[in-house]
């Protein structure tokens, strides 16, 4: 196993035991993060999400599968299973995690999954009829961006 399959398979493993400064410590200080809910994060932002999420997580459960990595670059496959606290229903989201690594840490990471899909299940009958649209899509970002910013004020190791 190389260096970049070895910082995966450590922040995939610390996520499934939700130990958010593991997963904290396989970030670059100049670390970029993306997803659907959460777009263009910088390293602090990333950090204190982690901690966020695993903090509040209900009911969580996480495997991951199919590490790859090649040159600076790798990808996996992670499935998360959780109760979404603001609606209580259960979501399982199918996520493809795309990294690069400088110094060996993670530099740049990306997780994609479908929106659409996600949505239904995290809120119903609103997700699944306007889940695709940008209207709820922004309107997720930004309930994300401000549960963000108040999880900062609260811990302020993740001031700027």
């Amino acid at each position: 196993m190389n260096q970049n399959q070895e910082i995966i398979h450590r922040f995939y493993r610390a996520f499934q035991v939700r130990d958010w400064a593991t997963m904290q410590s396989s970030y670059h200080p100049e670390a970029q993060f993306n997803d659907p809910v959460f777009p263009s994060l910088n390293s602090l932002e990333v950090k204190a999400m982690w901690h966020m999420l695993c903090e509040n997580a209900q009911d969580f459960s996480l495997q991951y599968s199919e590490v790859s990595t090649k040159d600076d670059e790798g990808t996996c496959r992670w499935d998360a299973r959780y109760t979404f606290s603001k609606t209580g229903r259960n979501v399982h989201n199918l996520i493809q995690a795309h990294l690069h690594f400088k110094d060996g840490l993670i530099i740049k990471h990306t997780d994609t999954f479908n929106f659409w899909r996600w949505s239904s299940m995290a809120l119903g009958l609103p997700g699944i009829l306007l889940g695709w649209t940008p209207f709820l899509i922004r309107k997720v970002q930004l309930t994300a961006q401000k549960s963000l910013q108040r999880f900062k004020q609260e811990h302020p190791q993740y001031s700027e």
